[in-house]
């Protein structure tokens, strides 16, 4: 039989001249007999040298950003890989729509990738993408808005051409504005009957929290508004906030001088289809967090029909202020946001699932009768919001009310050595594991350089969160006690607490709601 010399063996000459005369027995190797006895720690006889590749210094990947003489911000980020996504983002969103109709920024999402003064329509853009194995996309959120493109490295030229055009020199035609409307009305009823109700939760709480200010504003178009937006408002819309200086191309996968070259020339000078007159109506407000209750009463009972239907649920999402992301004490806070965790009372487990995480430990393993607990953090470049959403049946609103309250005050209480260094390795973890995505790099590389003009490496980032000790996280939990909550509640709220009565239980020692509610609800 043959074997493997696996012992430390010459690999001089007189192992070469072994080699040789056991070249002979190639042929008689393939042909399926005896291996050639060269020694593992020996190189193979004629087979070319291997090329390792070299680790390559940490500044190859560092972000890089140019500044344009118009103010628009070129960053790129190298990773390997035959494709790139490049994108425009603005520092524009719902948040700055105070002086204006609610919902433009809505509108904007939906009419993006239409026809523009290059392209007679979306097919057109589209199958000027297909050539170079492209797709595109546009999300609005409450500060930025994003256009992005992913394709082949090779037509960065055709993709930035493409980007400009579709953002500078949209057509907004009135077909494809009643289109809009059409899509936005039905979006609006999908809202209200999907079974998930997350994305409703989550404007009501930012409704609560910022009563009728920057990031409080509706990021969903009222349906009142879907007939009053035409071209001239958004053209009155974009010649304040489509500004160069709100802009940042950022690309990932493609060299950062060839980028800089196609903006300066589809992006600079070039005057928008709404004119280049001076912005003036910018609004420059800061957030100002108010507190307070936005309550939905809402038949939930009918919200998912069929052979195993979701039981009827009150769904309460309680909040309080946390920090920008632009502070010191934003790490902290996304430390104590993954230790808390949670989830749906559903999970399937397993490691990385955050079985482990408070709200599992504390809330769902302990009432069977609650089907969701879970921890969100929102944050924005002047302030921040923690929340807790629990849903359970409306009979015991008051029990999940008192539960959630008393998990707010018991982080405020002693943090284990063990369940801290855990909650920061799953941060660092799902922070590396979202940053393998080239999507989701572009999106961290764009908002980081609209924000701040640089960008934080994940090296750092962990190093930020490996340096967070229990006593931090004590700290910012007390200063966001001291703020009044935010407060929202949707489905059948007849045993709802009142405000008041929430307020106190959050200041109280143990989170328990008042003694005279308890017993005369």
């Amino acid at each position: 039989e043959p074997r493997w010399v696996l012992l430390p063996a010459r690999c001089g000459r007189g192992a070469r001249a072994e080699g040789r005369s056991r070249s002979r027995s190639r042929s008689r190797y393939s042909a399926g007999g005896a291996p050639p006895g060269v020694p593992l720690s020996c190189p193979l006889p004629g087979v070319p040298k291997a090329v390792f590749a070299a680790a390559e210094g940490r500044e190859r990947f560092e972000t890089r950003v140019t500044a344009l003489e118009n103010g628009l911000r070129v960053a790129s980020q190298r990773k390997f890989g035959q494709f790139c996504t490049v994108g425009l983002l603005i520092n524009s969103g719902s948040r700055h729509e105070a002086k204006y109709l609610s919902g433009i920024s809505h509108f904007l999402e939906k009419l993006a990738f239409s026809s523009t003064a290059q392209f007679g329509s979306k097919d057109e853009i589209l199958l000027t993408l297909e050539k170079h194995g492209g797709i595109c996309d546009c999300q609005a959120s409450r500060d930025t808005i994003m256009y992005a493109v992913s394709a082949d490295a090779k037509g960065l030229d055709t993709v930035v051409n493409l980007l400009a055009d579709v953002a500078l020199q949209p057509r907004l035609s009135d077909e494809e504005i009643e289109m809009t409307r059409m899509a936005i009305r039905f979006e609006l009823e999908d809202l209200n009957m999907r079974p998930d109700p997350e994305p409703l939760l989550t404007e009501m709480i930012h409704a609560a929290a910022y009563r009728e200010n920057t990031v409080g504003l509706n990021r969903f178009c009222p349906v009142e508004n879907t007939n009053k937006i035409d071209r001239q408002v958004l053209h009155s819309y974009l010649r304040n906030y489509y500004t160069p200086d709100r802009m940042v191309l950022a690309g990932v996968g493609i060299e950062h001088e060839q980028l800089v070259e196609c903006a300066k020339k589809y992006l600079l000078g070039v005057e928008p289809v709404w004119g280049s007159a001076q912005a003036k109506d910018v609004d420059r407000s800061v957030a100002q967090y108010t507190g307070g209750i936005v309550k939905v009463e809402k038949d939930m009972s009918d919200v998912s029909l069929g052979p195993t239907p979701i039981p009827e649920l009150t769904h309460i999402m309680i909040g309080l202020e946390s920090c920008s992301f632009l502070e010191e004490d934003f790490i902290p806070f996304a430390v104590l946001n993954m230790m808390m965790g949670g989830g749906g009372s559903f999970s399937a487990g397993g490691p990385g699932k955050g079985m482990f995480t408070r709200l599992y430990l504390n809330v769902l393993n302990r009432h069977h009768w609650m089907y969701n607990a879970t921890s969100y953090h929102h944050s924005y470049e002047d302030t921040g919001l923690l929340c807790i959403h629990a849903s359970a049946d409306p009979k015991q609103v008051r029990e999940m009310v008192e539960i959630i309250t008393r998990e707010f005050i018991l982080m405020a209480g002693a943090v284990g050595e063990v369940e801290l260094e855990r909650a920061k390795t799953q941060l660092k973890s799902m922070l590396m594991m979202n940053l393998e995505s080239r999507p989701v790099i572009f999106e961290d590389v764009g908002r980081q350089v609209l924000a701040t003009n640089t960008r934080k490496l994940p090296h750092e980032l962990c190093a930020l969160i490996s340096q967070v000790k229990s006593a931090d996280i004590k700290r910012v939990v007390t200063k966001m006690l001291h703020k009044k909550p935010a407060v929202a509640a949707l489905g059948d709220l007849t045993d709802l607490p009142t405000y008041e009565h929430i307020q106190a239980a959050l200041s109280s020692k143990d989170g328990r709601l008042p003694r005279v509610y308890r017993l005369f609800r």
